[in-house]
């Protein structure tokens, strides 16, 4: 009889494999087990052992084929029976991710759980189209919201912080709620020509963007028909994501292995 096992909550990054830490990657090819969310790219699921057994256990809007209590069921049965076991999470668990809940839940029967952190999608999508997160004269603080609260509950944020012109937002998980999130930022007061990049599949070659304005990227993220994870950069660094050398007008992008495919700017 094998002796219990263990779980790693093990942070996936923002979807290029390059950008996994040393420890997550030797993690992944030496697991018993994966659990992994829909947000982690095939790129890095490909270097998973050969005889490792892949569970997904994936959400998205409104869909959430495996609720939150059956995942930690099935890293206790997994950690029980022996089996060294990796918790694979898009980006970093604790950021967005559940992860300090399954945390307790495992912790709770006695098992043990370590935490990998990864880089998180605000800091691996940012420096992807060289957008920083604060600049000084532009931006003084970030902030990272989720854009979709726990069961679809409506969100419930503090929309007249949110809105403060020298705070850079990202929203996680907005896509679906975006217009809603501008509407509500806009009546608290940011300006309505407030730069937002919308960043599809960040850091991996399906990576896409679109560059709009507080009072646009609703309408023009349905004409984008983005596919996959959207990650929402709204503030005033964003005004210098041309200045880094991309031109959406002209479809122009920074070269990168990725071969990144840029959507033309509202017009």
């Amino acid at each position: 009889m094998k002796l219990p096992g263990r779980v790693y909550l093990v942070g996936a990054g923002p979807g290029d494999p390059d950008l996994l830490t040393v420890k997550a990657a030797r993690l992944l090819a030496g697991a018993e087990a994966i659990v992994y969310d829909r947000l982690v790219s095939r790129e890095i699921l490909a270097m998973a052992g050969p005889k490792a057994l892949l569970f997904p256990v994936g959400k998205s809007p409104k869909k959430h084929p495996v609720p939150q209590e059956e995942i930690n069921r099935l890293l206790i049965t997994l950690a029980a029976a022996g089996y060294m076991t990796v918790r694979l999470k898009g980006g970093d668990p604790f950021i967005f991710g559940r992860g300090s809940e399954e945390l307790l839940a495992i912790k709770r029967v006695g098992l043990r759980c370590d935490i990998v952190p990864g880089i998180t999608a605000a800091q691996g999508c940012a420096a992807s189209v060289a957008v920083p997160l604060t600049h000084r004269g532009l931006a003084t603080s970030v902030r990272l919201i989720t854009g979709h609260c726990r069961e679809d509950q409506p969100l419930d944020l503090d929309w007249k912080g949110l809105a403060d012109p020298a705070t850079t937002l990202v929203v996680y998980m907005g896509a679906a709620n975006i217009a809603e999130i501008t509407s509500r930022l806009a009546y608290e007061g940011l300006a309505q020509k407030t730069p937002v990049l919308a960043i599809n599949n960040g850091t991996t070659p399906r990576e896409r963007r679109l560059l709009s304005d507080l009072s646009s990227i609703a309408a023009d993220i349905k004409k984008a028909d983005f596919q996959g994870p959207v990650l929402f950069f709204i503030g005033e660094v964003v005004s210098l994501y041309a200045a880094a050398g991309i031109n959406p007008l002209l479809r122009e992008v920074i070269p990168s292995a990725a071969e990144h495919n840029a959507v033309p700017v509202h017009a």
